[in-house]
């Protein structure tokens, strides 16, 4: 029955208690009740920062375009008070209070590679997280490279020229094989250089896009010879579609890097047609084409020759 009491008691009391530790705590020098804290990037008296409304005053034309940039929506973070122009450009109160000096400002096109990247990658490293080991990165070009904030040629990714030609101004040993008989449409405006290249760095050869399986680049479009397959044929799973096709353009057609289907398969399969039932010496380019039979060449469900 004590116990009883004395519990009833305790609970009465602790009301008491607690506001009595509150005021004392705030009675005390130094110490005050916690309060939430603004962020110092969404207030607008920022130590150095003087807020886009100041930038436009000398740069008018920038102002003017810029509200149609991607960049722009940064200012609605915050509430509504995010930083746009010093996002980049870091803050503009010396640069202002000097007359526009120019060394008191981070300017990109003046700024090295590694330091232009670094400001990009403030906000896009999510994105592109392996950028700096990419051979774009290890050449020496930087975002500006490609991309242009204030003076972008293209709506998407800011491009400073519209694809293929941005590409071809630095790869024009490429550029020849896209007027080859065959090529992949990329001159007509049906595919894109980014449609199967990664541009900001992959673990892939030649920066093409990764995937699970290395040839869901090129079965994204050609579907009929995705697979699986029951039967696969070993040399598309091990190498890849470019073992038997040159992707940007050949002389050849289907895009073989053979003028014609028998040389190609002799490659491999040469000590199976010379002198057997094929009539096919090693090497002939003069017989029937071997897809005339193994008409399943990519991989089959039926037969594991890859006959229909």
């Amino acid at each position: 029955m004590k116990r009883l009491f004395l519990c009833v008691a305790l609970v009465i009391a602790l009301p008491g208690l607690w506001n009595t530790g509150l005021a004392n705590a705030a009675s005390k020098p130094g110490q005050q009740a916690s309060a939430p804290q603004t962020p110092p990037s969404a207030t607008t008296g920022a130590p150095g920062y003087v807020g886009s409304d100041t930038c436009i005053t000398c740069h008018a034309e920038v102002g003017k375009s810029f509200a149609n940039n991607p960049h722009s929506k940064l200012a609605l973070t915050h509430s509504g008070k995010g930083i746009t122009c010093e996002s980049c450009h870091g803050p503009g109160q010396a640069h202002v209070e000097g007359g526009g000096d120019i060394t008191k400002i981070f300017l990109p096109s003046k700024a090295s590679a590694k330091e232009t990247d670094a400001t990009c990658m403030g906000c896009h490293a999510g994105v592109h997280p392996n950028f700096d080991r990419s051979p774009h990165a290890e050449a020496g070009l930087s975002c500006i490279s490609c991309h242009s904030v204030h003076a972008a040629q293209t709506e998407e990714s800011l491009l400073k020229l519209p694809q293929p030609a941005l590409c071809f101004s630095c790869h024009t040993d490429v550029k020849g094989a896209f007027n080859m008989p065959f090529h992949h449409p990329v001159l007509e405006g049906v595919v894109k250089c980014s449609d199967c290249h990664d541009v900001h760095g992959t673990f892939q050869r030649n920066q093409l896009r990764v995937t699970a399986d290395q040839n869901v680049v090129c079965v994204k479009c050609h579907t009929d010879v995705r697979g699986p397959f029951v039967y696969e044929h070993a040399v598309v799973k091990a190498e890849g579609c470019v073992a038997c096709h040159t992707p940007h353009g050949s002389q050849n057609a289907r895009l073989l890097n053979m003028p014609t289907i028998s040389t190609l398969c002799n490659q491999c399969h040469s000590q199976v047609s010379a002198d057997t039932i094929h009539g096919m010496g090693e090497g002939s380019q003069t017989v029937t084409p071997c897809i005339s039979c193994h008409t399943m060449i990519h991989g089959s469900n039926l037969n594991a020759a890859f006959i229909r």
